[in-house]
């Protein structure tokens, strides 16, 4: 959705005039997609108040500081319905030990979410690009947390046998690179399509999920005789 769009959408409510939330939302809406298109230091508050319509102090009325409208734009994208589903259905799977589930979900969850908000990976590359305060933010409160909840469980089937020994980390890092490669493929080099980008986000998640656990699962005999011990079914096999 372009930015005209989205002033456009707030603009045509039929109440003609905004409740606060709505404008706290349609202002937060342009920032993201201004600091998308033009990073944070090449965006000012006037460019966002010009933008959505409004002068800088109902800016500041809804955002007393920069940090608070960063600190807004990253509960938005954490907690939209699609990340909200993949934690839930991770987390569920996890527990029941489904390391199919646990890595497709994954997968899945993460190249449908960045298919469908163009303004995401664009954010986290400018705010690293620029060394914004934001892109320490998301690494801390988003991206780290995800890899060592993944890595604390790679390790805890290490523990029941059911995945060799392997550095669980570097395992979770592979993982996530591959799909972070996937969505960078598609948004910013292969735009016409490719033999993997071509691929629906279901097969791609199948697939990189099949290279995963064909590296951790565990085929030796002492594996499967210290899962079996602990009642473990190696749901993988399925």
């Amino acid at each position: 959705m372009t930015l005209q769009k989205k002033t456009e959408e707030f603009d045509n409510k039929p109440c003609g005039r905004m409740t606060a939330e709505d404008r706290r939302h349609q202002i937060l809406e342009v920032a993201v997609e201004l600091f998308s298109q033009k990073g944070f230091r090449g965006t000012t508050t006037k460019e966002i108040a010009l933008a959505a319509g409004v002068n800088e102090a109902i800016i500041y009325r809804h955002f007393a500081t920069k940090s608070d409208l960063y600190d807004a734009i990253m509960d938005q994208k954490a907690t939209s319905p699609l990340v909200k589903s993949m934690q839930e259905t991770v987390s569920q799977a996890m527990e029941a030990g489904d390391d199919r589930l646990v890595f497709e979900t994954m997968a899945f969850h993460m190249l449908e979410f960045h298919e469908h908000d163009d303004s995401a990976m664009r954010l986290l590359l400018y705010s690293a690009l620029e060394g914004h305060e934001l892109a320490d933010r998301i690494f801390r409160n988003h991206i780290l947390r995800t890899h060592r909840q993944m890595a604390e469980y790679v390790q805890r089937r290490i523990d029941e046998g059911a995945f060799r020994e392997v550095d669980p980390l570097t395992a979770v890092r592979g993982f996530l690179g591959m799909l972070i490669s996937q969505v960078m493929h598609r948004k910013f080099f292969e735009r016409e399509g490719g033999p993997v980008t071509n691929l629906s986000n279901s097969e791609a998640a199948r697939r990189f999920s099949d290279l995963i656990l064909a590296a951790l699962i565990n085929h030796t005999e002492e594996g499967a005789l210290r899962a079996s011990r602990k009642g473990i079914t190696q749901s993988n096999k399925r």
